[in-house]
């Protein structure tokens, strides 16, 4: 039997660094993102969604999406960013779907879905109803200012407009079933980890 997990987090937490310490013990991630970014390549029907809702000048002369570009744009628009969310979250839903089905019928233990905005979404039958249980990657909000700042070049206010955009990070780990706070060293990061993996793939097994 497959266990489904959502993995979540807020915009400089850290929670592709977590992801990738779960599929180094042998969990299965399917991390949102990277099928967004699929979706939107080059040639694909989203893109060209894109471009219509928002305008050809964000498809830049290689024929890619400017992501920056649109970032600067939705974040600052909340009416924007729905219509943005109205084109991404049923598509890579049903992708996501997918590739959750094709894991369980190939017996997988322990499947994590990667989803920046799973308890946003969560209530209203996105992908975050196919898990059971939540991990949320913790870091302090002043830590994902600062991250951003020094992994993007955000400054104060570019940051705080993206974290605007998602539920509170001290909100999202009261909502959470399991917490893991990235707010030390890898190490200790790693050392929790470890210890959810455990639990989980105990119970899953």
């Amino acid at each position: 039997m497959t266990r489904v997990l959502g993995l979540t987090g807020g915009i400089g937490t850290g929670k592709s660094t977590v992801a990738r310490m779960f599929a180094e013990l042998g969990a299965v991630v399917l991390d949102a993102d990277a099928i967004v970014h699929e979706l939107q390549a080059p040639g694909q029907p989203m893109l060209d969604a894109i471009a219509e809702a928002f305008g050809p000048e964000l498809i830049d002369a290689d024929g890619a999406l400017d992501r920056e570009a649109l970032g600067e744009r939705v974040f600052s628009d909340e009416d924007a960013r729905k219509r943005l969310n109205a084109i991404v979250h049923p598509a890579v839903g049903a992708e996501m779907a997918r590739r959750l089905a094709a894991a369980r019928e190939a017996g997988v233990p322990l499947v994590l879905l990667d989803i920046p905005l799973l308890l946003e979404t969560r209530s209203k039958g996105g992908s975050g109803a196919m898990v059971e249980a939540v991990i949320v990657v913790y870091a302090p909000p002043e830590a994902q200012i600062e991250r951003q700042r020094i992994r993007d070049g955000r400054d104060r206010e570019a940051a705080l407009e993206r974290m605007r955009a998602q539920l509170p990070i001290d909100e999202k780990r009261e909502m959470a079933d399991h917490v893991i706070d990235n707010s030390g060293s890898l190490e200790e990061t790693e050392a929790q980890v470890r210890a959810v993996f455990a639990e989980l793939s105990g119970a899953a097994g």
